[in-house]
């Protein structure tokens, strides 16, 4: 168990999407973070109060949260001098970056000589099966998107609140770090040997019986060169009754890649349903959701409606202006039960 509450970490950097973990944490989890720490060219915020160590642990912090990504997820030795710090400072470490932090001989020296604890959310569970395709019980929504970093785990929490809103069962399943960090279990997708990513899937979204959904994060693109393995297996095992296309409208070419461009939402969603159907060929997309954040209130607003309007599917952006249409939308397209069990 990771200790609670966290300090969050932006430490130097100066892109958003570089800190998405730590704002994760801020935004679902504002409980459970008592403030961030960065340094003075860090231009970036969460909104929390800043604080450097020892203040953060006599505010009650118990975990330095490392929640920001970079180039390979590499424990650079600006990071690694303040993990340290923090250790001295009396906090344990958590960290989602690919380089485990029990993998550097420094920080576990620290920590074995001061008691303290790291926690690589990295590190997938031993055991994990191979995936077998069997129709499971049970509802299931995947979030899908055009590309990495367009909403899909935000868009995925919002869909679990509002259902549980509307009294409905649902429970988020993570599977990145920043969602296993806030979930508090899950798998880290991206760590998981291929062969087995749709058993993954399969393990932490088994048999349900009690009407509810489970809500499942996506990852990756299958329109992304670099990623689009780990989505393949994800839909596999998944098994989608709905999926919810995510997207980031102003993005200009695939992250990381400029020489590839973002794809079409129709083409991307009909090439989503089409291998989601290997494993569940009454998957059903029941919405989009685009990430309106760098537009004005009115132009996003128009956005969403010409987009609803264009592909005949409720369209919102999930954090700023609610996923209620989406929501009815999966709620009455939703099989019953008894039908269900028939087609599987």
């Amino acid at each position: 168990m990771i200790n609670t509450p966290y300090l969050l970490y932006l430490g130097h950097s100066d892109d958003e999407l570089s800190i998405k973990t730590s704002r994760g944490l801020a935004v679902f989890r504002p409980d459970v973070c008592v403030g961030e720490f960065r340094h003075d060219d860090c231009p970036l915020t969460l909104g929390l109060p800043r604080m450097d160590f020892a203040l953060a642990a006599a505010a009650g912090a118990k975990t330095l949260v490392l929640g920001v990504a970079n180039a390979g997820g590499r424990l650079g030795e600006d990071l690694i001098a303040d993990a340290i710090a923090a250790m001295e400072a009396g906090l344990d470490i958590a960290s989602g970056l690919h380089q485990r932090l029990k993998d550097d001989e420094r920080l576990v020296e620290v920590a074995g000589r001061l008691g303290r604890n790291l926690h690589d959310v990295r590190d997938p569970q031993p055991g994990i099966p191979v995936g077998n395709g069997k129709p499971r019980a049970g509802n299931r929504l995947l979030t899908v998107g055009t590309d990495c970093s367009v909403g899909k785990m935000y868009t995925t929490l919002c869909l679990e609140q509002g259902l549980t809103k509307r009294g409905v069962k649902a429970d988020f399943r993570a599977t990145g770090q920043t969602g296993i960090l806030i979930a508090g279990s899950g798998v880290p997708l991206d760590a998981v040997v291929a062969d087995f990513i749709s058993g993954a899937i399969e393990q932490i979204s088994p048999d349900r019986h009690d009407g509810g959904w489970d809500l499942i994060e996506g990852q990756g693109s299958l329109f992304h060169p670099s990623f689009a393995g780990v989505s393949t297996g994800l839909l596999h095992g998944a098994q989608p009754d709905a999926i919810v296309m995510c997207h980031d409208p102003v993005r200009k070419h695939m992250r990381g890649l400029p020489h590839y461009q973002v794809p079409d939402l129709a083409k991307c969603l009909e090439a989503n349903l089409r291998v989601a159907a290997l494993t569940n060929p009454n998957v059903r997309a029941v919405g989009i959701a685009l990430n309106t954040s760098s537009l004005p209130q009115a132009e996003a607003e128009a956005l969403c409606a010409r987009t609803a309007d264009a592909l005949g599917l409720p369209c919102t952006d999930p954090y700023r202006m609610g996923v209620e249409t989406i929501l009815d939308r999966l709620l009455a397209d939703a099989p019953a039960p008894a039908a269900k069990t028939e087609a599987a």
